[in-house]
């Protein structure tokens, strides 16, 4: 699951930064997300040690009485554009001294490695399978490297238009095991009608991560 609408009132890319939580709306979000799973078989709730996973992870846990446990490997991909503005125009990447993080979108040079947050979040997603084995997980991450991870499964290419990412707030990206390998992959967006309508594409101005 990715996290709900985060308070971003300056707009920027807050990453790993710590001290950015849930709005109002995303608690609604998570709260929604919470009900619609009440029917599931979930006996395991795993989030990223982020403060906007780990509270989009509570309601979840707490319909089953169970305590969220945290795993480091779900965290947001790094990103030195981390603490400045995302919006049009007013990025740091118009600074000459930023391009230099630019030149190679494949790896991408910004940031973590595609194929590290591969690593990670397979065995991120592993573990959890362990921990609910007969049964089922919840792990709250963040859109890149849930994307990353969905890529990499189904066989895409890993670089690509951050516009084009399926992954948007509160969605569930659904991992289905037989025994050890993973057999298919599902997505679905329980909450759309609370996601505001340019933010359902990713990419736009405070989205995060």
């Amino acid at each position: 699951m990715r996290h709900g609408e985060v308070e971003n009132p300056t707009g920027v890319l807050y990453g790993r930064l710590p001290g950015y939580h849930l709005s109002d709306l995303g608690r609604k979000m998570a709260d929604r997300v919470a009900e619609h799973l009440a029917p599931r078989d979930i006996t395991h709730v795993v989030a990223s040690p982020l403060e906007r996973a780990q509270e989009t992870a509570a309601p979840i846990a707490a319909l089953r009485n169970l305590e969220v446990a945290t795993d480091s490997r779900l965290i947001e991909a790094a990103n030195v554009f981390e603490g400045s503005p995302v919006g049009p125009g007013d990025g740091a990447w118009r600074r000459p001294g930023a391009w230099v993080h630019l030149r190679n979108p494949v790896r991408p040079s910004w940031g973590e490695p595609y194929v590290q947050q591969v690593v990670r979040m397979k065995a991120a997603l592993d573990a959890a399978r362990d921990a609910a084995r007969g049964h089922e997980a919840v792990c709250v991450s963040h859109q890149l490297p849930i994307w990353i991870l969905r890529s990499f499964v189904e066989g895409r290419r890993l670089w690509h238009d951050p516009r084009k990412r399926q992954c948007t707030l509160a969605s569930l990206t659904s991992f289905t095991y037989l025994d050890d390998e993973i057999v298919s992959v599902g997505y679905s967006e329980p909450v759309i009608d609370l996601v505001p309508p340019h933010l359902r594409a990713g990419g736009a101005k405070g989205a995060g991560a």
